[in-house]
């Protein structure tokens, strides 16, 4: 298994590579790389043809500001084609380095500001549910630093009671954040009802097996540790 995924990173480290723009933000990118592609690979029920089906999972990326390693998974996953990549960053290019929902497809919500996407995932939550629709899943993949920010505790706090159970969250735990949470993070979203889980945010089986715990009325957290030197 450790050789499949040493080739998986080797192939979208390759990717990463073609994009050459001005990128400031590369351990926010490098550090989401293992827990994109284990649930675009395994997880998420949406590909490039059911990417406008309603019935299709959302991905809301929050940590927009680094976004080379989800332009790669995009790309790999046959959202994009590869040749955009070299563009990245460029004047006319649709890879921003911010995405642009409008732009890219397969992307839900334009992001890169901090503390906005687990707010919007919890109304994307509430408005499957007020359309009757229960299948669809919705993940946000936030950072550790992101939770600096209020809003996102407005959302936790909102989330647990309402039994939004269909709202996943995976914060990449990469130790940026500015403030120590008592506990760690799992414990401050446990204390709000939900569901939470800690693995190391390197490690495929150990993703995947907490990306689909079981967790009946809760909304579900997965805390994605990874070195800050290899973030």
């Amino acid at each position: 298994m450790a050789i499949i995924e040493a080739t998986i990173r080797e192939r979208l480290s390759g990717l990463m590579g073609l994009m050459t723009g001005d990128e400031k933000h590369g351990p926010a990118a490098t550090s989401t790389l293992d827990v994109l592609w284990v649930l675009y690979d395994r997880v998420l029920r949406v590909t490039p043809e059911t990417a406008a089906d309603p019935e299709r999972d959302r991905f809301l990326l929050s940590k927009g500001h680094g976004p080379m390693a989800y332009y790669a998974v995009l790309a790999a996953k046959g959202f994009v084609p590869e040749e955009w990549l070299p563009g990245f960053g460029g004047y006319e290019s649709p890879l921003g380095h911010h995405p642009d929902r409008t732009l890219v497809p397969g992307v839900e919500i334009g992001s890169g500001s901090l503390g906005h996407g687990l707010p919007l995932a919890v109304g994307t939550a509430l408005g499957l549910r007020a359309q009757g629709l229960d299948d669809p899943a919705v993940w946000v993949l936030v950072g550790d630093a992101e939770l600096d920010e209020g809003s996102n505790h407005e959302a936790i706090a909102f989330a647990g009671p309402a039994g939004l159970d269909r709202l996943h969250t995976v914060v990449v735990d990469n130790a940026s954040a500015s403030h120590a949470r008592p506990g760690g993070i799992a414990a401050r979203f446990e204390a709000a009802g939900w569901s939470a889980v800690t693995v190391d945010g390197r490690d495929h089986e150990a993703l995947y097996d907490a990306f689909t715990a079981p967790h009946p009325g809760r909304p579900h957290v997965v805390v994605a540790r990874v070195e800050p030197k290899s973030a």
